[in-house]
C-alpha cells in the first residue's frame, strides 16, 4: 500500500492537526518537513501554503480536506459526527477557528513573534499591540462553547477539537496570551486535558521547533 506522506514542518498548526487526526485513525505516515513555498509544497498546492499530503496518486492541500480524505479513506473512528446536527456543528467551529481565531492568534499575533519582519528581528510590537485586543473575546467565546461538555462538539474529541488544540498550545507559550487563557478556567481544564490526550502528545512539536 502506498505510503502517506504530510509535507510541511511540523511546528504548523494546520500539519500538526493533520497528524492528530491521522494518529486518532491509526493511519501510519511519514512527514517531509519543509517550509512554505518549496519545491515540493508549490508541486501539489498552488498556493504553497502547508499542508499538503500525498499518497499514492493522490494529492491534497488545505487541511480540511487532507482530514476529509483521511477521516473517508481509513477504518478507525469517525473524526466527525455521524449525525447531521453534530456533522454541522463540527463543521461550524472548524470554520469559526480557521476564519476568525487563527489569523488574529496565529497570523497576527505569534508571527509577529516567531516571523517579526523587522529589520533587527525582535519581535513586532506593532502588530502584537494591535492584535491583543482582538484576543480576550476570543478566548472568551472559546470558554463558552467547551464549558458544558469539555469538547466543541458533543462529548467527544473530533476534527474540531484537534484544529483548534494546536492553537491553544501556542497561545499558553506567550506572556500575553498565556495570560489570556488563565483567566478562562473551562477552557484551561480543556485545554489541559487534551493535551494529556496520546494523540495530542505524541505529535506534539519538540522543544526545538516551538
Amino acid at each position: 500500500m502506498a505510503e502517506l506522506q504530510i509535507i510541511g514542518g511540523e511546528r504548523s498548526n494546520f500539519v500538526w492537526c493533520v497528524r492528530i487526526a491521522c494518529t486518532e485513525k491509526g493511519v501510519k505516515y511519514t512527514v517531509m518537513p519543509v517550509a512554505p513555498h518549496t519545491p515540493e509544497v508549490d508541486a501539489i498546492n498552488p498556493l504553497g501554503r502547508i499542508p499538503a499530503l500525498r499518497h499514492g496518486d493522490v494529492t491534497l492541500f488545505e487541511s480540511r480536506a487532507i482530514c476529509a480524505y483521511i477521516d473517508r479513506a481509513f477504518p478507525g473512528p469517525s473524526l466527525i459526527p455521524a449525525d447531521p446536527v453534530g456533522a454541522a456543528l463540527a463543521e461550524q467551529w472548524l470554520s469559526l477557528v480557521n476564519t476568525a481565531i487563527d489569523p488574529v492568534m496565529m497570523r497576527q499575533y505569534l508571527m509577529a513573534y516567531v516571523y517579526p519582519g523587522t529589520p533587527d528581528n525582535r519581535p513586532n510590537r506593532a502588530a502584537i499591540d494591535a492584535a491583543l485586543p482582538k484576543m480576550p473575546p476570543l478566548f472568551a467565546l472559546l470558554d463558552r462553547a467547551v464549558a458544558k461538555t469539555g469538547h466543541l462538539v458533543g462529548d467527544r474529541f473530533t476534527l474540531a477539537d484537534m484544529n483548534l488544540i494546536p492553537i491553544l498550545f501556542y497561545m499558553s507559550k506567550r506572556a500575553e496570551s498565556g495570560a489570556m487563557m488563565a483567566q478562562q478556567p473551562h477552557l484551561m481544564a480543556y485545554f489541559e486535558r487534551h493535551m494529556a490526550r496520546s494523540s495530542v502528545r505524541d505529535t506534539t512539536p519538540p522543544p526545538s521547533l516551538r
